[in-house]
């Protein structure tokens, strides 16, 4: 059994607006410390053999310059790569999905004796459908990167094939476990909207769809 609650409770969110580069765009952001070294995050986090035993498989040239192909999801190019040096250790990639372009940076500094994680992904606000953020708020994606955070902290914890193929996710999305996740991590992006000034009835009806969406199912848990 994963303790999918304190999974959800370890992970820090925030959604923000930003101009960037002259483009309006959202911000979301995860952080989560774990109790590996830098150097045993950033090997996970970087390194096809291992990134596929908790996340999925990838492809590609995994250094500056190189592209990448995560199977049957994005794929990018890798635009900035800074290995563990001192304080820090960081890389930044497109991520390309749906002929559509985002970009996403991972970051990592020491914390105790582990390692904190940040996650950023940004988005251009002219590039995301209106009608998808409309219906399904920051979750949209921030519960995808959710269960990249458990996958990475069943790996590095307690259970380090943790990696799951695409039949035995949705099986596990309609358990009692992966509900009670989609569940807790659509509420918690729904939060995370309204710190960031959204109207809180629209936040809770953006929560439920996206929770639906994930799991197949109605906002109170019933079977679609």
């Amino acid at each position: 059994m994963m303790d999918v609650l304190g999974q959800l409770g370890a992970v820090s969110r925030g959604v923000r607006s930003e101009v960037i580069d002259g483009e309006p765009s959202s911000v979301q952001t995860l952080e989560q410390t774990y109790p590996s070294p830098m150097t045993d995050v950033w090997d996970a986090v970087t390194s096809a053999e291992r990134i596929a035993r908790w996340f999925m498989p990838v492809t590609g040239d995994l250094q500056l310059g190189g592209t990448y192909q995560l199977e049957g999801n994005a794929g990018g190019t890798v635009l900035e790569c800074e290995p563990p040096a001192g304080e820090a250790a960081r890389f930044r990639v497109t991520w390309e999905f749906g002929g559509g372009v985002t970009w996403l940076t991972v970051r990592l500094a020491p914390e105790g004796e582990g390692t904190r994680l940040e996650l950023e992904h940004v988005a251009r606000d002219a590039d995301v459908p209106v009608e998808m953020s409309a219906m399904f708020g920051p979750g949209a994606t921030g519960v995808g990167w959710d269960g990249g955070l458990l996958g990475l902290s069943q790996h590095l914890t307690t259970d380090p094939d943790a990696a799951m193929a695409p039949e035995e996710l949705e099986a596990w999305a309609r358990s009692e476990e992966g509900t009670a996740f989609y569940r807790g991590s659509a509420d918690a992006w729904g939060q995370a909207s309204i710190d960031a000034g959204a109207d809180p009835e629209q936040a809770k009806a953006q929560a439920d769809a996206t929770f639906g969406f994930y799991t197949g199912t109605t906002g109170d848990g019933e079977q679609g």
